[in-house]
């Protein structure tokens, strides 16, 4: 079975200060964040890379690593597509708010796969790392995928305490579930940090142990059909707050969720995140990687590992 890994490479990178901060090296060979990504990904049995970017940014992409991404996928037949984010891609009817600067949000993004992505697919951010477990897992789960179950949906759930920063706040979705480990509700909650006895935010006490998204989701092709209707329902509801309001996935899911449309399998992994969300995280996520090929997870060379 065809099933794909969905990145979004779309972002501004407005809390890096300069530069995209999805293309920052941090591998021992010059390799960034996605390039691991991609590696667990195709060691884990994903045959289709989609990467969602700007029209803006496809010359710096492709030159630090699509090109590259794509010969190493040729020789591993693993197909390659790219898609583009764009702040004037809008549902029928809708006009663009003339104050709105950024795309629409991680919705959105992953809604430009339409006609790209027919088979199950996963969805993760460009800039984190979620180490090898989480592809293990969500492959499995969208191995199971049948057409009688479309709304069948997966989340690799990772622990609050794996994912906090040292250099500030950040916003995860805090995400609760029922005795059978399915998905009850996501809080999006921001400006998390971490704290003596684990984290919190806004001085609201978070049990250090939850659940949480991190945009990593096992999703079906029969999914892009509802995004693209939740995204019309988006703009009857924003009235007034056209400048910044955002589609984003864990709160459109939510709300399936609550509809009672979907089930989400929520999938524990203990692996530790990581990622470049402050300029002063960069040094940590060096270090963290060194540390995985020190210790044998990856080979300095990265991709020399996987079998043609």
């Amino acid at each position: 079975m065809k099933t794909t890994l969905v990145i979004m490479a779309a972002g501004i990178g407005s809390r890096f200060g300069g530069g995209i901060k999805q293309l920052a090296p941090v591998g021992p060979g010059g390799q960034i964040i996605m390039d691991y990504s991609i590696h667990d990904a195709i060691a884990a049995g994903f045959n289709k890379i989609v990467f969602i970017i700007r029209k803006d940014i496809e010359n710096d992409f492709r030159e630090i690593i699509g090109n590259r991404i794509e010969k190493l996928c040729a020789e591993k037949n693993v197909e390659v597509a790219y898609t583009f984010q764009a702040l004037d891609d809008l549902p029928a009817g809708v006009q663009l708010p003339p104050q709105r600067k950024k795309p629409w949000g991680t919705g959105q993004a992953v809604l430009t796969c339409k006609g790209i992505v027919k088979e199950p697919f996963a969805v993760i951010n460009a800039d984190d790392y979620y180490g090898q477990e989480a592809f293990r897992i969500v492959h499995d789960f969208l191995l199971q995928y049948t057409p009688d179950a479309p709304n069948r949906y997966c989340m690799a759930g990772f622990i609050l305490k794996n994912t906090l920063s040292d250099n500030g706040g950040v916003t995860r979705g805090i995400s609760k579930t029922d005795e059978n480990g399915y998905l009850t509700q996501v809080d999006e909650t921001s400006n998390i940090v971490k704290t003596a006895d684990g984290a919190a935010a806004d001085g609201r006490v978070l049990d250090p142990e939850s659940y949480v998204s991190m945009n990593f989701w096992g999703l079906t092709p029969e999914f892009i059909d509802k995004l693209e209707e939740g995204f019309c329902q988006f703009f009857r509801s924003i009235e007034g707050r056209e400048e910044k309001a955002e589609y984003l996935l864990p709160i459109y899911i939510d709300e399936l969720l609550k509809k009672g449309e979907v089930s989400v399998k929520v999938l524990e992994t203990r692996d530790k995140w990581f990622g470049v969300t402050y300029q002063e995280d960069k040094q940590t996520v060096i270090d963290a990687i060194h540390a995985l090929v020190e210790s044998g997870v990856y080979t300095k060379d990265l991709f020399d590992d996987l079998d043609a």
